[in-house]
Protein backbone atom coordinates (compact mmCIF):
# COMPACT_ATOMS: atom_id res chain seq x y z
CA UNK A 1 0.00 0.00 0.00
CA UNK A 2 1.33 3.79 -0.72
CA UNK A 3 2.29 5.81 1.64
CA UNK A 4 3.58 9.33 1.97
CA UNK A 5 7.40 9.81 2.27
CA UNK A 6 9.30 11.51 4.30
CA UNK A 7 10.81 14.26 1.90
CA UNK A 8 10.81 17.31 3.84
CA UNK A 9 14.19 18.69 5.83
CA UNK A 10 14.46 21.19 8.71
CA UNK A 11 14.22 24.87 6.26
CA UNK A 12 11.64 23.26 4.32
CA UNK A 13 9.85 23.01 7.67
CA UNK A 14 10.98 26.67 8.65
CA UNK A 15 9.90 27.82 5.12
CA UNK A 16 6.11 25.74 5.64
CA UNK A 17 5.78 27.89 9.42
CA UNK A 18 6.50 31.11 7.75
CA UNK A 19 5.12 30.57 4.92
CA UNK A 20 1.95 29.77 6.73
CA UNK A 21 1.88 32.25 9.65
CA UNK A 22 2.47 35.69 7.35
CA UNK A 23 -0.45 36.08 6.11
CA UNK A 24 -2.33 39.43 5.77
CA UNK A 25 -2.92 40.73 9.66
CA UNK A 26 0.50 42.47 9.32
CA UNK A 27 -0.62 44.65 6.29
CA UNK A 28 -3.90 45.78 8.63
CA UNK A 29 -4.44 44.91 11.90
CA UNK A 30 -1.61 46.98 13.49
CA UNK A 31 -3.71 50.09 12.57
CA UNK A 32 -6.63 48.37 14.85
CA UNK A 33 -4.32 47.62 17.45
CA UNK A 34 -2.80 51.07 17.65
CA UNK A 35 -6.82 52.46 18.06
CA UNK A 36 -7.34 49.71 20.75
CA UNK A 37 -4.15 50.81 22.96
CA UNK A 38 -3.00 54.60 21.56
CA UNK A 39 0.02 53.58 22.85
CA UNK A 40 3.47 52.40 20.74
CA UNK A 41 5.13 50.79 23.70
CA UNK A 42 1.63 48.94 24.41
CA UNK A 43 1.38 47.99 21.15
CA UNK A 44 5.26 46.92 20.80
CA UNK A 45 4.33 44.86 24.45
CA UNK A 46 1.35 42.72 22.49
CA UNK A 47 3.76 41.45 20.18
CA UNK A 48 6.38 40.20 21.82
CA UNK A 49 3.84 38.55 24.95
CA UNK A 50 1.94 37.17 21.97
CA UNK A 51 5.03 35.85 20.08
CA UNK A 52 6.04 34.54 23.61
CA UNK A 53 3.01 32.88 24.27
CA UNK A 54 2.54 31.70 20.66
CA UNK A 55 6.09 29.93 20.83
CA UNK A 56 5.06 28.29 23.96
CA UNK A 57 2.22 26.63 21.91
CA UNK A 58 4.36 25.82 19.32
CA UNK A 59 6.97 24.04 21.81
CA UNK A 60 3.79 22.09 23.18
CA UNK A 61 2.73 21.47 19.57
CA UNK A 62 6.26 19.74 18.75
CA UNK A 63 6.41 17.09 21.48
CA UNK A 64 3.01 16.10 20.57
CA UNK A 65 3.93 16.62 16.85
CA UNK A 66 6.78 13.94 17.40
CA UNK A 67 4.64 11.65 19.57
CA UNK A 68 2.46 11.17 16.95
CA UNK A 69 4.35 12.22 13.89
CA UNK A 70 1.31 11.70 11.76
CA UNK A 71 -0.54 13.78 8.46
CA UNK A 72 -3.61 15.05 9.66
CA UNK A 73 -2.05 17.35 12.84
CA UNK A 74 -4.62 18.27 15.23
CA UNK A 75 -7.24 16.79 14.18
CA UNK A 76 -5.29 13.15 14.88
CA UNK A 77 -3.76 14.46 18.23
CA UNK A 78 -7.31 15.02 19.33
CA UNK A 79 -8.56 11.50 18.51
CA UNK A 80 -5.79 10.60 20.90
CA UNK A 81 -6.13 13.07 23.46
CA UNK A 82 -10.22 13.29 24.03
CA UNK A 83 -11.54 10.70 21.46
CA UNK A 84 -13.89 10.89 18.14
CA UNK A 85 -16.50 13.09 18.92
CA UNK A 86 -14.29 16.17 20.54
CA UNK A 87 -11.64 15.38 17.35
CA UNK A 88 -15.12 15.63 14.95
CA UNK A 89 -15.69 19.23 16.85
CA UNK A 90 -12.41 20.50 15.87
CA UNK A 91 -12.70 19.75 12.38
CA UNK A 92 -16.29 20.67 12.54
CA UNK A 93 -15.15 23.67 14.16
CA UNK A 94 -12.35 24.04 11.23
CA UNK A 95 -14.89 23.96 8.41
CA UNK A 96 -17.58 26.56 9.85
CA UNK A 97 -15.27 29.02 11.64
CA UNK A 98 -11.27 28.26 11.69
CA UNK A 99 -10.58 27.67 8.20
CA UNK A 100 -13.76 29.20 6.10
CA UNK A 101 -13.23 32.67 8.34
CA UNK A 102 -9.16 32.81 7.62
CA UNK A 103 -9.98 32.57 4.10
CA UNK A 104 -12.61 35.51 3.99
CA UNK A 105 -10.78 37.28 6.27
CA UNK A 106 -7.45 37.05 4.47
CA UNK A 107 -9.67 37.82 1.00
CA UNK A 108 -11.12 40.60 2.44
CA UNK A 109 -7.76 42.10 2.86
CA UNK A 110 -6.75 41.19 -0.88
CA UNK A 111 -9.94 43.34 -1.87
CA UNK A 112 -9.25 46.33 0.46
CA UNK A 113 -5.82 46.90 -1.40
CA UNK A 114 -7.38 46.39 -4.26
CA UNK A 115 -9.54 49.44 -3.95
CA UNK A 116 -5.88 51.28 -3.76
CA UNK A 117 -6.16 50.99 -7.84
CA UNK A 118 -9.62 50.87 -8.32
CA UNK A 119 -12.87 53.08 -6.83
CA UNK A 120 -14.77 49.54 -5.99
CA UNK A 121 -18.91 50.57 -6.17
CA UNK A 122 -20.84 50.90 -2.84
CA UNK A 123 -24.19 51.86 -1.72
CA UNK A 124 -25.51 54.96 0.76
CA UNK A 125 -25.03 54.32 4.15
CA UNK A 126 -29.06 54.35 4.39
CA UNK A 127 -28.86 51.38 1.32
CA UNK A 128 -26.31 49.55 3.28
CA UNK A 129 -28.10 49.72 6.38
CA UNK A 130 -31.36 48.93 5.12
CA UNK A 131 -32.15 45.30 5.14
CA UNK A 132 -30.35 44.26 7.86
CA UNK A 133 -30.19 40.11 9.01
CA UNK A 134 -30.80 39.70 12.61
CA UNK A 135 -29.66 37.03 14.58
CA UNK A 136 -31.40 37.67 18.10
CA UNK A 137 -28.66 38.10 20.90
CA UNK A 138 -25.84 38.09 18.39
CA UNK A 139 -26.19 41.02 16.91
CA UNK A 140 -27.18 42.66 13.12
CA UNK A 141 -24.65 41.55 9.89
CA UNK A 142 -25.24 43.68 7.24
CA UNK A 143 -24.97 41.84 3.81
CA UNK A 144 -25.08 45.68 1.69
CA UNK A 145 -22.49 46.60 3.33
CA UNK A 146 -19.06 47.64 1.34
CA UNK A 147 -20.15 45.44 -1.66
CA UNK A 148 -17.37 46.43 -3.84
CA UNK A 149 -15.52 45.20 -0.96
CA UNK A 150 -16.75 42.01 -0.66
CA UNK A 151 -17.72 41.13 -4.50
CA UNK A 152 -13.92 41.24 -4.99
CA UNK A 153 -13.09 38.72 -2.02
CA UNK A 154 -15.95 36.60 -3.19
CA UNK A 155 -14.13 36.51 -6.97
CA UNK A 156 -10.90 35.88 -5.26
CA UNK A 157 -11.94 32.69 -3.08
CA UNK A 158 -14.19 31.23 -6.10
CA UNK A 159 -10.85 31.65 -8.58
CA UNK A 160 -8.23 29.94 -6.06
CA UNK A 161 -11.25 27.47 -5.64
CA UNK A 162 -11.55 26.21 -9.59
CA UNK A 163 -7.31 26.74 -9.60
CA UNK A 164 -7.09 23.64 -6.93
CA UNK A 165 -10.43 21.89 -8.46
CA UNK A 166 -8.13 21.70 -12.03
CA UNK A 167 -4.92 20.75 -10.47
CA UNK A 168 -3.11 20.16 -6.86
CA UNK A 169 -0.19 20.49 -8.11
CA UNK A 170 -0.93 24.20 -9.71
CA UNK A 171 -2.08 25.37 -6.25
CA UNK A 172 1.61 24.14 -4.79
CA UNK A 173 3.59 25.59 -7.24
CA UNK A 174 1.00 28.93 -6.72
CA UNK A 175 1.71 28.92 -2.99
CA UNK A 176 5.72 29.02 -3.15
CA UNK A 177 5.93 31.17 -5.57
CA UNK A 178 3.89 33.78 -2.63
CA UNK A 179 5.35 32.51 0.07
CA UNK A 180 9.25 33.99 -0.69
CA UNK A 181 7.16 36.93 -2.20
CA UNK A 182 5.47 38.15 0.87
CA UNK A 183 8.44 37.61 3.33
CA UNK A 184 10.57 39.44 0.79
CA UNK A 185 7.55 42.63 0.90
CA UNK A 186 7.77 42.95 4.02
CA UNK A 187 12.08 43.11 4.34
CA UNK A 188 11.59 45.67 1.10
CA UNK A 189 9.17 47.48 3.41
CA UNK A 190 11.42 48.16 6.59
CA UNK A 191 14.12 48.55 4.69
CA UNK A 192 12.83 51.73 2.86
CA UNK A 193 10.84 53.08 5.66
CA UNK A 194 13.69 53.64 8.12
CA UNK A 195 16.42 53.99 5.52
CA UNK A 196 14.74 57.37 3.93
CA UNK A 197 15.10 59.16 7.11
CA UNK A 198 11.58 60.83 6.78
CA UNK A 199 10.03 59.40 10.13
CA UNK A 200 10.25 60.05 13.68
CA UNK A 201 11.86 58.34 16.51
CA UNK A 202 9.77 60.03 18.66
CA UNK A 203 6.52 58.30 17.45
CA UNK A 204 8.06 54.56 19.01
CA UNK A 205 7.70 55.79 22.43
CA UNK A 206 4.95 58.84 22.26
CA UNK A 207 1.59 57.92 23.25
CA UNK A 208 -1.98 59.06 21.89
CA UNK A 209 -3.62 62.30 22.99
CA UNK A 210 -6.82 59.90 23.86
CA UNK A 211 -4.63 57.85 26.36
CA UNK A 212 -6.34 56.66 29.26
CA UNK A 213 -4.19 56.07 32.00
CA UNK A 214 -7.04 53.52 34.11
CA UNK A 215 -5.28 49.55 34.64
CA UNK A 216 -8.69 47.95 33.96
CA UNK A 217 -9.31 50.22 30.59
CA UNK A 218 -5.40 49.43 29.75
CA UNK A 219 -5.94 45.25 30.61
CA UNK A 220 -9.42 45.05 28.53
CA UNK A 221 -7.34 47.25 25.19
CA UNK A 222 -3.89 45.05 25.84
CA UNK A 223 -6.50 41.46 25.36
CA UNK A 224 -9.06 43.20 22.52
CA UNK A 225 -5.37 44.12 20.63
CA UNK A 226 -3.97 40.82 21.33
CA UNK A 227 -6.51 39.12 19.17
CA UNK A 228 -4.89 40.85 16.35
CA UNK A 229 -1.05 39.81 16.86
CA UNK A 230 -2.36 36.26 17.42
CA UNK A 231 -3.95 36.33 14.21
CA UNK A 232 -0.94 37.54 12.83
CA UNK A 233 1.33 34.64 14.47
CA UNK A 234 -1.10 31.67 13.51
CA UNK A 235 -0.82 29.00 11.25
CA UNK A 236 2.68 27.52 13.28
CA UNK A 237 -0.06 24.57 14.02
CA UNK A 238 0.33 23.44 10.01
CA UNK A 239 3.57 21.97 10.50
CA UNK A 240 1.69 19.00 11.86
CA UNK A 241 -0.87 18.84 8.95
CA UNK A 242 2.18 17.39 7.14
CA UNK A 243 4.19 15.68 10.55
CA UNK A 244 4.74 12.49 7.98
CA UNK A 245 6.28 13.74 5.68
CA UNK A 246 9.08 15.70 7.38
CA UNK A 247 12.39 13.68 7.51
CA UNK A 248 13.72 12.65 11.43
CA UNK A 249 10.67 14.71 12.58
CA UNK A 250 11.91 14.48 16.39
CA UNK A 251 14.31 17.18 15.83
CA UNK A 252 12.83 18.86 12.97
CA UNK A 253 9.63 19.60 13.66
CA UNK A 254 10.20 21.33 17.13
CA UNK A 255 13.55 23.20 15.55
CA UNK A 256 11.09 24.27 12.68
CA UNK A 257 8.61 25.86 14.82
CA UNK A 258 10.96 27.53 16.77
CA UNK A 259 12.87 29.12 14.05
CA UNK A 260 9.92 29.83 12.30
CA UNK A 261 7.86 31.80 14.73
CA UNK A 262 11.18 33.62 16.11
CA UNK A 263 11.76 35.02 12.19
CA UNK A 264 8.27 35.82 11.76
CA UNK A 265 8.06 37.56 15.62
CA UNK A 266 11.31 39.84 14.66
CA UNK A 267 9.40 40.76 11.13
CA UNK A 268 6.31 41.73 12.84
CA UNK A 269 8.06 43.60 15.25
CA UNK A 270 10.37 45.45 12.90
CA UNK A 271 7.57 46.61 10.36
CA UNK A 272 5.19 47.91 13.25
CA UNK A 273 8.16 49.83 14.34
CA UNK A 274 8.37 50.92 10.85
CA UNK A 275 4.68 52.00 10.44
CA UNK A 276 5.05 53.96 13.82
CA UNK A 277 8.31 55.62 12.84
CA UNK A 278 6.86 57.15 9.76
CA UNK A 279 3.12 57.77 11.35
CA UNK A 280 2.32 58.73 15.36
CA UNK A 281 -0.01 56.14 16.74
CA UNK A 282 -2.52 58.97 16.44
CA UNK A 283 -2.52 59.11 12.98
CA UNK A 284 -2.11 55.47 12.01
CA UNK A 285 -4.64 54.29 13.91
CA UNK A 286 -6.38 56.44 11.70
CA UNK A 287 -5.57 54.05 8.35
CA UNK A 288 -7.15 51.55 6.98
CA UNK A 289 -4.10 50.19 4.22
CA UNK A 290 -1.32 50.90 6.85
CA UNK A 291 1.29 49.67 4.97
CA UNK A 292 0.61 51.64 1.44
CA UNK A 293 -0.01 54.91 3.90
CA UNK A 294 3.49 54.08 5.08
CA UNK A 295 5.01 53.86 2.30
CA UNK A 296 2.99 56.52 0.05
CA UNK A 297 5.21 59.36 2.53
CA UNK A 298 7.94 58.24 1.32
CA UNK A 299 7.83 57.69 -2.08
CA UNK A 300 4.03 59.52 -2.86
CA UNK A 301 1.68 57.38 -5.14
CA UNK A 302 4.46 55.05 -6.61
CA UNK A 303 5.33 53.70 -3.53
CA UNK A 304 1.74 53.43 -1.94
CA UNK A 305 1.24 51.64 -5.30
CA UNK A 306 4.17 49.30 -4.81
CA UNK A 307 3.22 47.86 -1.60
CA UNK A 308 -0.36 47.83 -2.10
CA UNK A 309 0.42 45.46 -5.31
CA UNK A 310 2.84 43.43 -3.13
CA UNK A 311 -0.11 42.92 -0.82
CA UNK A 312 -1.93 41.88 -3.45
CA UNK A 313 0.23 39.18 -4.37
CA UNK A 314 0.94 38.06 -0.45
CA UNK A 315 -2.79 37.93 0.47
CA UNK A 316 -3.76 36.41 -2.63
CA UNK A 317 -1.12 33.71 -1.87
CA UNK A 318 -2.41 33.57 1.96
CA UNK A 319 -6.13 32.89 0.21
CA UNK A 320 -4.53 29.97 -1.98
CA UNK A 321 -2.64 28.49 1.07
CA UNK A 322 -5.31 27.88 2.89
CA UNK A 323 -8.15 26.83 0.46
CA UNK A 324 -5.61 24.43 -0.44
CA UNK A 325 -5.41 21.88 2.66
CA UNK A 326 -8.34 23.28 4.47
CA UNK A 327 -10.48 22.00 2.04
CA UNK A 328 -9.04 18.15 3.07
CA UNK A 329 -10.17 18.48 6.46
CA UNK A 330 -13.71 18.25 4.99
CA UNK A 331 -12.84 15.92 2.45
CA UNK A 332 -11.28 13.48 5.36
CA UNK A 333 -14.64 14.18 7.68
CA UNK A 334 -16.50 12.96 4.33
CA UNK A 335 -14.83 10.25 4.13
CA UNK A 336 -15.11 8.98 7.47
CA UNK A 337 -18.76 9.80 7.05
CA UNK A 338 -18.59 12.50 9.78
CA UNK A 339 -19.77 15.03 7.33
CA UNK A 340 -22.36 15.57 3.87
CA UNK A 341 -21.12 12.42 1.96
CA UNK A 342 -20.84 14.07 -1.55
CA UNK A 343 -18.20 16.06 -0.17
CA UNK A 344 -15.89 13.31 0.29
CA UNK A 345 -16.21 12.70 -3.40
CA UNK A 346 -13.20 12.65 -6.18
CA UNK A 347 -13.45 14.80 -9.12
CA UNK A 348 -13.07 11.55 -12.01
CA UNK A 349 -11.10 13.75 -14.58
CA UNK A 350 -9.21 16.17 -12.13
CA UNK A 351 -8.93 13.60 -9.27
CA UNK A 352 -8.87 16.63 -6.66
CA UNK A 353 -11.06 16.87 -3.86
CA UNK A 354 -14.10 19.53 -5.97
CA UNK A 355 -17.12 18.88 -4.20
CA UNK A 356 -14.90 19.75 -0.50
CA UNK A 357 -13.52 23.08 -2.22
CA UNK A 358 -16.53 24.18 -3.58
CA UNK A 359 -18.48 23.23 -0.16
CA UNK A 360 -15.70 25.23 1.79
CA UNK A 361 -15.98 28.40 -0.92
CA UNK A 362 -20.01 28.42 -0.76
CA UNK A 363 -19.31 28.69 2.93
CA UNK A 364 -16.42 31.26 2.84
CA UNK A 365 -18.71 33.33 0.47
CA UNK A 366 -21.69 33.32 2.85
CA UNK A 367 -19.21 34.75 5.23
CA UNK A 368 -17.54 37.59 3.42
CA UNK A 369 -21.47 38.31 2.79
CA UNK A 370 -22.11 38.93 7.06
CA UNK A 371 -19.05 39.63 8.11
CA UNK A 372 -15.45 42.48 7.70
CA UNK A 373 -11.70 41.99 7.99
CA UNK A 374 -11.78 43.04 11.78
CA UNK A 375 -14.84 40.68 12.57
CA UNK A 376 -14.04 37.47 10.45
CA UNK A 377 -10.60 37.85 11.69
CA UNK A 378 -11.25 37.85 15.67
CA UNK A 379 -14.08 34.80 15.07
CA UNK A 380 -11.55 33.26 13.94
CA UNK A 381 -9.04 33.43 16.34
CA UNK A 382 -11.75 33.35 19.56
CA UNK A 383 -12.38 29.95 18.26
CA UNK A 384 -8.83 28.89 17.68
CA UNK A 385 -7.61 29.58 21.29
CA UNK A 386 -10.43 27.75 22.89
CA UNK A 387 -8.66 24.66 20.96
CA UNK A 388 -5.09 25.51 21.52
CA UNK A 389 -6.10 25.53 25.35
CA UNK A 390 -7.94 22.17 24.79
CA UNK A 391 -4.12 21.00 22.96
CA UNK A 392 -2.00 21.90 25.62
CA UNK A 393 -4.37 20.63 28.47
CA UNK A 394 -3.97 17.33 25.74
CA UNK A 395 -0.50 16.93 26.88
CA UNK A 396 -0.92 15.99 30.18
CA UNK A 397 -3.67 13.45 29.10
CA UNK A 398 -1.06 12.15 26.38
CA UNK A 399 1.93 11.53 28.67
CA UNK A 400 -0.52 9.62 31.20
CA UNK A 401 -2.48 7.90 28.39
CA UNK A 402 0.36 6.66 26.36
CA UNK A 403 3.68 6.55 28.57
CA UNK A 404 4.72 4.29 25.75
CA UNK A 405 5.40 6.83 23.13
CA UNK A 406 8.78 8.36 23.78
CA UNK A 407 8.64 11.67 21.80
CA UNK A 408 11.77 13.09 20.42
CA UNK A 409 11.39 16.41 21.70
CA UNK A 410 10.45 17.13 25.27
CA UNK A 411 8.68 20.27 26.54
CA UNK A 412 11.23 22.43 28.85
CA UNK A 413 9.99 23.20 31.35
CA UNK A 414 6.81 20.62 32.12
CA UNK A 415 4.49 21.18 33.36
CA UNK A 416 4.73 24.71 34.48
CA UNK A 417 5.06 26.30 30.58
CA UNK A 418 1.84 24.54 29.19
CA UNK A 419 -0.12 25.60 32.76
CA UNK A 420 0.91 29.42 31.71
CA UNK A 421 -0.10 29.02 28.50
CA UNK A 422 -3.22 27.13 29.58
CA UNK A 423 -4.16 30.39 31.64
CA UNK A 424 -3.52 32.91 29.38
CA UNK A 425 -5.78 30.67 27.07
CA UNK A 426 -8.60 30.75 29.36
CA UNK A 427 -7.99 34.50 30.53
CA UNK A 428 -8.14 35.53 26.68
CA UNK A 429 -11.15 33.40 26.28
CA UNK A 430 -12.84 34.98 28.94
CA UNK A 431 -11.89 38.37 28.55
CA UNK A 432 -13.15 38.47 24.79
CA UNK A 433 -16.33 37.48 25.54
CA UNK A 434 -16.45 39.94 28.29
CA UNK A 435 -15.13 43.01 25.45
CA UNK A 436 -17.84 41.82 22.81
CA UNK A 437 -20.79 41.72 24.88
CA UNK A 438 -19.68 44.79 26.24
CA UNK A 439 -19.02 46.56 22.79
CA UNK A 440 -22.49 45.45 21.79
CA UNK A 441 -24.44 46.79 25.21
CA UNK A 442 -22.46 50.00 24.72
CA UNK A 443 -23.11 50.14 20.78
CA UNK A 444 -19.71 50.39 19.99
CA UNK A 445 -19.75 46.93 17.99
CA UNK A 446 -23.59 45.43 16.53
CA UNK A 447 -22.33 42.19 16.50
CA UNK A 448 -21.03 40.00 19.15
CA UNK A 449 -18.94 38.11 17.40
CA UNK A 450 -17.17 35.45 19.45
CA UNK A 451 -20.94 34.29 20.48
CA UNK A 452 -21.54 34.11 17.12
CA UNK A 453 -18.61 31.85 16.36
CA UNK A 454 -19.91 29.64 19.33
CA UNK A 455 -23.03 29.37 18.08
CA UNK A 456 -21.73 27.98 14.55
CA UNK A 457 -19.68 25.31 16.46
CA UNK A 458 -22.38 24.68 18.63
CA UNK A 459 -24.32 23.57 15.27
CA UNK A 460 -21.94 20.59 14.74
CA UNK A 461 -23.28 19.31 18.14
CA UNK A 462 -26.63 17.67 16.71
CA UNK A 463 -24.90 17.18 13.40
CA UNK A 464 -22.47 14.64 14.83
CA UNK A 465 -25.20 12.58 16.00
CA UNK A 466 -27.27 13.14 12.40
CA UNK A 467 -24.18 11.38 10.25
CA UNK A 468 -23.79 8.62 13.09
CA UNK A 469 -27.20 7.71 12.89
CA UNK A 470 -27.04 7.80 9.01
CA UNK A 471 -23.91 6.11 9.20
CA UNK A 472 -25.45 3.25 11.17
CA UNK A 473 -28.72 3.14 8.52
Amino acid sequence: MAQLERKLGLWAAVSIVIGSVIGSSIFMKPATMAAQLSSPLLLLAVWVVAGVVSLFGSMINAEVGTAIPETGGQYVYFRYMYGNFFAYLFGWSSFVVIDTASISAISFVFAQYFGYFIDLPHFSATVEHSLPFVIPFVGRFYLLENIGVKAVAILLILIFSWVNVRSVKAGGAVQVFFSVLKVAALIFLVLAIFFSGKGHVINLSKVSASFDHSFWHQFTAFIAATTGALAAYDGWNNLGFIGGEIKQPQKNIPRGLIIGLLICMLLYILTTEAYLYMMPVDVMKHSTLVASDALYIIMGVGGGGLIAVLVLISTAGATNSNILPCSRVIFAMSEEKNFFRFAGKVHPKYHTPANALWFQAGWGTALVLIGSFDMLMDMFVFITWIFYGFAAYGIFILRKKMPERQPGYRLKGYPVLPIIFILFSTLYVIMTLYNDINDYIAGRSHIIVSVFGLILVAVGIPLFWYFKRKELS
